[in-house]
C-alpha cells in the first residue's frame, strides 16, 4: 500500500482543470517561439504595448523594477525559495519544499533551454531573450505555493483552480513589468516566461506525487519482507 500520510501537492480536484490550462499554455509558448524565431525586433504587439528597447521608467518605479529584477536573480531566487522551502517544512510539507525547489528549476531550466532553441534576441545577438527566465521563475514559485494553498484549504475544483491562476497572475506580472520596464524583454517574451510557468508546474506537482507515492510503496513492500 501507499503511504497516503504526506499531502500531496497536486489535489484530486485540480488534476483535471489544470490539464487543459497546462496545454493551452504549452501551445501559446510553440506558437510564440515559432513566430519570434531568430528575431532580434520587437513584434507588432511588442510595439504595441511598449518600446521596449528603451527605459520606460524613471525613479522612483526604476528601483522598484530593479528589486523586482533582483528576486529573479540567483541571489535573490534563493533567498525566495529558501523562504518558500523553509516554510513547508515548518507546516510538515515535505513534499511541498520539494516542489517549490522542482517548479521553480523546471521553469527556469525550461525557458533556458527554450531560449536557446527560439533564438530570439534582445539589444544584441548575445542577449536571448525568449521566454522570460525571471518571469517563468515567479511565476512557478507562486503557482506552486498556491497549490500548496489549495491543498491545505481542502479548496475545490473552480476555487482551487482560480486561485492557482491568480497567484500565477499576481506572481508572474510584476516580474514582467519590471523586466519590460528595464528593457531586458519584449512583452511577448514576458507571455511566454509566464506560460512556461503555467505549463510544467502541474506536471512538475503530479511527477512529485508520483515518485513520493512510488518512493513509499517500496518502502512498505521492503519493510514487509523485513518482516517475514
Amino acid at each position: 500500500m501507499t503511504d497516503r500520510s504526506a499531502p500531496v501537492v497536486l489535489p484530486a480536484s485540480l488534476r483535471v482543470p489544470l490539464g487543459p490550462v497546462a496545454v493551452l499554455a504549452a501551445l501559446v509558448v510553440v506558437v510564440l517561439g515559432v513566430l519570434y524565431a531568430g528575431h532580434g525586433e520587437p513584434g507588432t504587439v511588442d510595439r504595441w504595448v511598449v518600446r521596449p528597447t528603451a527605459d520606460s521608467v524613471r525613479p522612483p518605479w526604476r528601483y522598484v523594477a530593479l528589486a523586482l529584477d533582483f528576486l529573479g536573480e540567483p541571489g535573490g531566487a534563493v533567498m525566495l525559495v529558501g523562504a518558500a522551502v523553509t516554510g513547508c517544512l515548518l507546516l510538515r510539507r515535505p513534499r511541498g519544499a520539494v516542489l517549490v525547489v522542482a517548479g521553480a528549476g523546471v521553469a527556469v531550466g525550461a525557458a533556458t533551454l527554450l531560449k536557446h532553441v527560439v533564438g530570439r534576441t534582445i539589444h544584441g545577438d548575445g542577449n536571448l531573450s525568449y521566454p522570460s527566465g525571471h518571469t517563468a521563475f515567479a511565476t512557478a514559485l507562486g503557482c506552486a505555493v498556491a497549490l500548496l494553498a489549495a491543498g491545505r484549504l481542502r479548496l475545490g475544483r473552480a476555487a482551487g483552480t482560480s486561485l492557482v491562476l491568480a497567484a500565477a497572475l499576481v506572481a508572474g506580472a510584476p516580474m514582467g513589468w519590471a523586466q519590460v520596464a528595464l528593457g531586458a524583454h519584449y512583452p511577448t517574451d514576458v507571455l511566454g516566461g509566464w506560460c512556461t510557468a503555467l505549463a510544467v508546474t502541474p506536471a512538475s506537482a503530479w511527477l512529485v506525487d508520483r515518485t513520493a507515492d512510488r518512493l513509499a510503496e517500496r518502502t512498505a513492500d521492503a519493510g514487509r519482507r523485513e518482516r517475514r
